[in-house]
């Protein structure tokens, strides 16, 4: 396995690689999963990082985690985002990749970031490319930050400074939406009280309306930040919900069918 620290431009954004070897002659290319980790833009949570990288290498699949830039105005972990995509597309022949399955995964505010790339690359100046390096096949967008409006977890809007109406409506995934967004897999709980499920709601709402493809699982119970939602990541039990674990393998499904 190539198990690589990337840093990413010149700030404190780096991305770690947990590509596969290639165990038999002319292995056909894998699909990369590029995890972004939650924590509020505040941070970037272990738990949601390594151990997910893991489970998609147990699949099959290659995968990165982002440490991305946190507590910094908008664009900047954005345009991380798209550092990293771009990347791991330059690389694809090299790491045994399909460059036309490379997905995002992220958890909470690393899924609105995760969720930005994929529905931003074409719409934000700052990260807009005529090469598509940067474009996102799909999304897998875990208990995810969506809406900068009633349901929003305002600490995440804080902190990357989308106080004002303009950068919060651009910010405000469900505004953003449109025929050139990647399909997705969007999971949460109707137990959150950080980041309500409406979020994912809306999203899908806004999918549905501009026929793009996307599944959707609301899991009755469970608290913010489940990540694989069993003892892999949970520190005590509240974290550890059997019924919600199961989401790891509907993405398998899901990654196969859209790609």
């Amino acid at each position: 396995m190539l198990n690589k620290k990337i840093l990413l431009e010149k700030n404190e954004a780096y991305m770690t690689t947990y590509i596969l070897d290639n165990i038999v002659d002319n292995q056909s290319k894998r699909p990369m999963v590029v995890i972004f980790p939650g924590g509020g833009y505040e941070y970037c949570a272990s738990r949601e990082g390594e151990p997910i990288a893991c489970e998609f290498n147990s699949m099959g699949f290659n995968a990165a985690v982002v440490n991305y830039t946190t507590k910094a105005p908008y664009p900047q972990s954005l345009k991380d985002a798209s550092d990293a995509i771009v990347y791991v597309r330059e690389h694809a022949e090299e790491w045994n990749i399909d460059p036309n399955r490379i997905f995002v995964c992220g958890f909470s505010a690393g899924a609105h970031l995760a969720g930005s790339i994929g529905i931003m690359s074409k719409k934000e100046e700052a990260i807009k490319r005529d090469d598509d390096l940067n474009k996102v096949n799909g999304m897998i967008l875990c208990y995810p930050v969506i809406s900068s409006g009633k349901f929003a977890h305002r600490g995440s809007f804080n902190a990357i400074g989308a106080t004002n109406d303009e950068l919060l409506e651009k910010t405000s995934l469900e505004l953003q939406v449109d025929e050139n967004t990647p399909p997705a897999f969007i999971w949460h709980t109707f137990a959150d009280e950080a980041v309500p499920m409406e979020n994912s709601m809306f999203l899908a709402e806004a999918m549905r309306k501009h026929n793009v493809p996307f599944e959707l699982h609301i899991y009755p119970d469970g608290v913010h930040g489940l990540a694989l939602a069993s003892e892999v990541t949970g520190d005590n039990g509240k974290y550890i919900v059997p019924h919600a674990q199961g989401w790891i393998n509907l993405v398998k499904e899901w990654i196969y069918k859209f790609s």
